[in-house]
């Protein structure tokens, strides 16, 4: 049985998820089947939901999550950078079975007036679109050019409108054959922010992570498979002091008798949510050097799609969108 997390940090990503269920145990979890791959770069981690059982286990929807973890991106090296899109282009592929005349939609979710929002809005300004071209473009260059369409709606705070709405409109409207919705990303790490990539074929719940969800983007909701991207940009204030906190219990266990009144991990748990939720318990924060870490992500998606949507799209145009 999960252990019951007192102080709950929420988190957007499967393999925290996972982790946080496993705990110290390092066991299988019902329902829940990991693999994992490692590059000179990167790790990438597999998780698979099953149905029922495994949603139960740790908190997600049935399905598959990628994640890229490629914690010398933050270093903000160009070399690193193009190994790591051509890595997120390999398992975008993997997810992604599409036609040569297939329509695609990317939606950027999130605000761009706000920098640890404006991931989504950032990729899908530096897309190659390409939907409203495809009548008047040569034939022997369109079969390497697939019709993209691409928006960014905004959020209900500043449009009034549910984006699931607006999203829902638009694919009545155009039919294409997958959405692919971008999205800043909570994590249970600080570590993760501007690091780590996550690719789900679940759809996503726009605020989830933070504790605002709207209406999901998902096959049950729009008609048409979803694929999600997010990089985390926030962590909860309350994950920073129960690190620090468990990091400090360690060091003193035994020799310091405040905490020998805590010998659990969930005990510890309990004490910060009573101390912490009435005070920071919403409270997300955000590295400084945020918004060149939103940039470098965003160039790095946005080349890694047009080069997995484009087969007319070079390694070398990838790199275009990463310097």
């Amino acid at each position: 049985m999960q252990a019951r997390d007192y102080l709950s940090p929420f988190t957007d990503l499967a393999l925290e998820a996972t982790a946080a269920a496993r705990g110290d145990a390092r066991t299988e979890l019902p329902g829940v089947v990991m693999r994992e791959e490692r590059y000179d770069v990167a790790t990438v981690s597999w998780v698979e939901v099953m149905p029922g059982v495994g949603e139960q286990t740790i908190g997600k929807p049935a399905g598959n999550y990628v994640t890229i973890d490629a914690p010398q991106l933050r270093r903000r090296n160009r070399d690193l950078q193009e190994q790591v899109g051509k890595i997120l282009v390999e398992q975008l592929n993997k997810l992604l079975h599409l036609k040569e005349d297939d329509t695609v939609l990317v939606v950027g979710l999130g605000n761009w007036n706000a920098t640890p929002d404006a991931l989504g809005p950032r990729v899908t300004g530096k897309l190659m679109v390409t939907r409203h071209l495809r009548e008047f473009v040569p034939a022997d260059v369109a079969g390497g050019l697939r019709a993209v369409a691409a928006i960014a709606p905004g959020v209900l705070g500043t449009t009034g409108i549910e984006t699931a709405e607006v999203i829902l409109g638009i694919v009545e409207r155009i039919k294409p054959a997958v959405v692919i919705c971008i999205d800043a990303l909570a994590a249970r790490s600080v570590e993760r922010i501007g690091t780590t990539i996550q690719i789900a074929d679940t759809g996503i719940a726009p605020g989830g992570g933070i504790g605002n969800k709207r209406q999901a983007l998902n096959r049950e909701s729009l008609g048409v498979d979803v694929i999600a991207i997010g990089v985390p940009t926030v962590v909860h204030a309350t994950t920073i002091v129960q690190d620090a906190f468990e990091a400090m219990a360690q060091s003193f266990a035994g020799t310091k008798p405040f905490f020998q009144l805590f010998n659990s991990r969930e005990e510890r748990q309990k004490l910060l949510s009573e101390v912490l939720s009435p005070t920071v318990g919403e409270l997300v924060v955000t590295p400084k050097e945020i918004d060149e870490l939103t940039e470098d992500m965003a160039k790095l998606i946005a080349g890694s799609l047009n080069a997995v949507l484009h087969t007319s799209v070079t390694a070398q145009d990838l790199l275009r969108y990463i310097n």
